[in-house]
């Protein structure tokens, strides 16, 4: 969906960055449910407290997926942002609540003083072009000088998002990486970005942020490895043939037999498969493995197959879904960036949600953005539950399943600042 409504900003149009004025940061989040988009958008609007942001992300429910070319540009408009990004979802995240099933919208919208804010559009065509890291940075005009770190939105449709990862992790070394792939609904089977006041069906909406802030990432996966570790040795296409030259469901046959009896019926339906983030580690532990779906079995040939691109010589270890680990794993990484802060402070955050997680894996509603305001008190937030969440495992960025990937935006404190500053309008 092409909208015809003002451009987003292009490479070639980039703004040149904000600059500081004395302020300190501002940030405000809201959600609101209805049935009619303007009037929720105008809950929504009402209820966000920074005038003239620089940057704003909304999220918009599969409900309204008819009106979006006005929804953003009425969004885009009204809110007064600088920028503005964001994507469909099959539930918004807003302050406290993930809103399930129901047709909404959320926004996140921030003041940014001394912030370097740069919008990019990514095209499948872009990601496959043959160009150098250099010669990619050109095309998008932004510098590596302008980027400590990417918030990424990627659509379902003709996207490729760990090739799309793997551009930016070229282009832009040693900068985090965060964000989510944008889940279809069921009825459309489809999914958009946004940039400004353009709607897009395929490619990714990316922001890279700058000067004073940075991107604090937070991945928690919730998995727990059952069994070892071993080797691919047979693939084809997402099938998975053979491990340790043996058929690849006589392994996990196996690995499922020495279970206790209870483990082995929490197994079914809760059975993923994890990949070594990094094959050069000595040792594997829970967090070191992107986690895949086995979506698919062929009991004839032996094999199994994954949601994702398998290779010969990965290093796989079958991993059990559970939601207590979940919990506590997302507890735990909260706390370890809370620690990591420094002097740093946080301003606002993203956040991707699994749509394999919520209320039917946690038994309670708003399980993840409940407890990221839990340990960020007061903490603005907004996101998206979706297909895929993007954020780094062991030192790398990865495309991951049945995750929560958190963007926490911080600020640098300022350097030798002997003033006192003063909250932004």
């Amino acid at each position: 969906m092409e909208t015809g409504r003002p451009p987003a900003i292009t490479p070639a149009e980039s703004p040149a960055g904000f600059t500081p004025v004395r302020f300190l940061p501002r940030a405000s989040a809201a959600i609101a449910s209805g049935r009619n988009w303007a009037d929720t958008l105008d809950t929504v609007l009402g209820h966000i407290d920074v005038a003239q942001p620089d940057l704003a992300f909304v999220f918009v429910s599969p409900h309204f997926v008819e009106y979006l070319p006005d929804l953003l540009h009425a969004a885009w408009e009204r809110s007064g942002s600088t920028l503005l990004a964001g994507s469909t979802t099959v539930a918004p995240i807003a302050e406290r609540i993930e809103a399930e099933h129901q047709p909404a919208i959320a926004m996140l919208a921030m003041s940014l003083p001394g912030a370097t804010l740069r919008p990019a559009r990514f095209t499948q065509a872009l990601i496959d072009d043959p160009s150098t890291a250099e010669e990619f940075r050109e095309r998008l005009g932004i510098e590596t000088s302008d980027v400590n770190g990417w918030l990424l939105l990627t659509s379902s449709h003709r996207c490729d998002p760990l090739a799309t990862i793997n551009r930016l992790a070229a282009g832009y070394p040693g900068v985090p990486i965060v964000g989510g792939v944008a889940a279809p609904s069921l009825q459309i089977n489809r999914s958009w970005v946004f940039l400004n006041g353009s709607v897009y069906g395929d490619g990714a909406a990316g922001i890279a942020i700058g000067g004073n802030y940075d991107i604090l990432p937070v991945l928690a996966q919730g998995c727990e490895p059952i069994g070892e570790t071993w080797t691919i040795t047979g693939v084809r296409d997402q099938w998975i043939e053979s491990i340790s030259n043996r058929p690849a469901l006589t392994l996990l046959a196996e690995t499922l037999d020495l279970l206790p009896a209870d483990m082995q019926e929490e197994a079914e339906g809760n059975l993923v498969a994890g990949f070594a983030a990094n094959e050069y580690q000595d040792r594997f532990a829970r967090g070191d493995f992107l986690i895949r779906a086995i979506t698919a079995v062929d009991w004839e040939k032996g094999a199994f197959a994954v949601a994702g691109h398998p290779r010969v010589g990965q290093t796989i270890q079958l991993h059990l879904r559970d939601a207590a680990t979940a919990g506590l794993d997302l507890t735990l990484s909260l706390m370890e960036a809370n620690n990591l802060l420094g002097r740093r402070t946080p301003v606002a955050a993203l956040l991707h949600s699994s749509f394999a997680r919520g209320s039917q894996f946690f038994g309670t509603p708003d399980h993840d953005a409940a407890e990221l305001d839990r340990r960020f008190p007061g903490l603005p937030h907004a996101g998206m539950v979706g297909h895929s969440e993007i954020g780094p495992v062991s030192g790398k960025t990865g495309v991951h399943g049945y995750s929560t990937s958190i963007g926490i935006i911080t600020r640098r404190p300022p350097a030798g600042a002997t003033t006192e500053e003063t909250p932004a309008p």
